[in-house]
């Protein structure tokens, strides 16, 4: 038997394990369980009405239904009586949402992933010159990392050429709480880029200064948690932004990516050595459109070993071992299911596919996971 002050103590405890999707944190410390009211049901032996008041940080917030449905489950699963859930559902005072913000601010205060001790592995994504499918590549592989249980989020670093939102089919625009942002999730994947926010569709000519406080906003005024991967899919070429991402995360790690011709390979190089300019080490090299596979023949459309010449060339300018990881196939399926708003690696329901494409991208994933920072 149980008693209703009892019953009200041990769900507040469960709902402990209920988890914010966007904060990443339990509702109840984040003080968003407001009330919880046990009731025994009249003629029913230890049965109660359960009513849960939850405040939602903002009104009308597109998660609340996942959370509603997680305090239902936490609530109906009590094992020591029938309990019936009611959960109302509100939104935060401004007093009590600008005392979160703060508190959650205090503790960031800074870029979180330039802070000692911490566990994100950060990778860069690199090309010489546009038009080899990095960010495809970017995509592909967050939302691997995803579907492999890693809590991946990625940033759209391409200021001028951003295309992570329509690879992920994102449209909405992320929600600001009070200052700070909660970067979009789709499929998995926390997701940035001046492409969600209105007016991205004008042309953008930023540059020095200004162009470093936007990654600066991207990475200190967006709320990222913890991820286990941070991706970051830079702008083709060795110009500022590169330098930025370098200054502001001296712990990213770069890919290069590539496609098999010279003229490709040649500019590629070009990237991976401005790690000799910065403290960033190139953990290795992705050749796209290695080839197209035609009634069981491998057809090299556009030549073959740019990616080996790239390995070979920064191994030898960098003074380290800089591996070919992959060698991706030219597959229009990538570019049709990408442009639709799905990452290709995955199917309609969000698995990783597990065919040649999946199995690619989930070996690329695990070689870059087991390098050693």
């Amino acid at each position: 038997m149980s008693d209703e002050h009892t019953i009200e103590a041990r769900i507040y405890e469960r709902l402990s394990k209920v988890i914010d999707p966007e904060l990443g944190r339990s509702v109840t410390d984040l003080g968003m369980i407001a009330a919880i009211d046990a009731t025994p049901v009249a003629g029913e032996t230890n049965t109660y009405d359960v009513r849960v008041r939850v405040e939602l940080t903002v009104e009308g917030c597109p998660l609340s239904q996942t959370i509603t449905n997680q305090i239902n489950g936490a609530v109906a699963s009590y094992p020591d009586a029938t309990l019936i859930p009611s959960i109302e559902v509100g939104s935060m005072s401004q007093d009590k949402l600008t005392q979160l913000v703060a508190g959650l601010k205090a503790e960031r205060k800074q870029n979180p992933f330039n802070k000692p001790g911490i566990k994100t592995r950060i990778f860069a994504i690199a090309s010489g010159k546009g038009g080899v499918g990095k960010s495809s590549v970017t995509a592909n592989l967050a939302a691997t990392f995803a579907a492999l249980g890693y809590d991946t989020a990625a940033i759209d670093a391409d200021i001028y050429g951003f295309s992570l939102p329509r690879l992920f089919g994102v449209q909405s625009q992320p929600t600001n709480l009070n200052g700070m942002l909660m970067p979009v999730t789709a499929w998995g994947v926390k997701l940035i880029s001046i492409g969600m926010f209105a007016g991205a569709d004008r042309a953008i000519l930023w540059r020095g200064p200004r162009l470093q406080r936007s990654l600066e906003q991207f990475l200190s005024d967006v709320w990222w948690g913890e991820p286990d991967v941070l991706l970051l899919d830079l702008a083709p070429g060795t110009g500022d932004m590169a330098i930025s991402v370098a200054q502001a995360l001296p712990n990213a790690e770069l890919v290069v990516v590539t496609t098999p011709q010279p003229s490709a390979s040649d500019i590629a190089a070009r990237s991976g050595l401005v790690a000799l300019q910065v403290p960033m080490k190139v953990r290795g090299v992705v050749e796209n459109m290695s080839y197209y596979e035609h009634k069981g023949e491998k057809l090299r459309i556009f030549g073959e070993g740019g990616g080996a010449r790239v390995s070979e060339q920064l191994t030898h300018s960098l003074g380290y071992e800089v591996p070919l990881l992959a060698q991706l196939p030219l597959e229009p399926e990538l570019r049709e299911t990408g442009e639709a708003g799905r990452p290709a690696v995955l199917t309609k329901e969000g698995a990783l596919r597990s065919d040649g494409i999946g199995e690619t991208f989930k070996n690329l994933a695990e070689s870059l996971m087991r390098l050693p920072q």
